[in-house]
């Protein structure tokens, strides 16, 4: 039998993918595993697709290891206001079209 990737998905969904196929999972990282719903699987050993025997046990990581990046969701970090106050006033832009320096007769 040969192991189905579990990266990616779900731990309810891995749990039930491992189930299916006569295979087991472990979390080293999570002593709670059987209570994880949500968390999202980083890693798993042995790797997909790898002969294995029935009832064998696939190791499962949802945090990633030191020095294996998992930079997680990124969000756009826009400056915030600058300090002193909710906003600072800032002048108004200069127009390089303004006229400048005509009467009216």
């Amino acid at each position: 039998m040969r192991v189905p990737r579990l990266v990616g998905l779900m731990a309810v969904d891995a749990r039930e993918t491992a189930r299916a196929r006569g295979l087991s999972l472990n979390a080293p990282d999570r002593p709670d595993f059987h209570l994880a719903v949500v968390d999202y699987v980083v890693r798993q050993h042995p790797r997909p697709g790898t002969e294995v025997p029935r009832d064998s046990t696939v190791y499962v990581w949802f945090d990633f290891a030191e020095g294996e990046g998992g930079g997680g969701v990124r969000e756009p970090r826009v400056p915030g206001p600058p300090r002193g106050g909710l906003r600072r006033e800032l002048d108004p832009p200069h127009d390089p079209y303004e006229v400048a320096g005509i009467s009216a007769p």
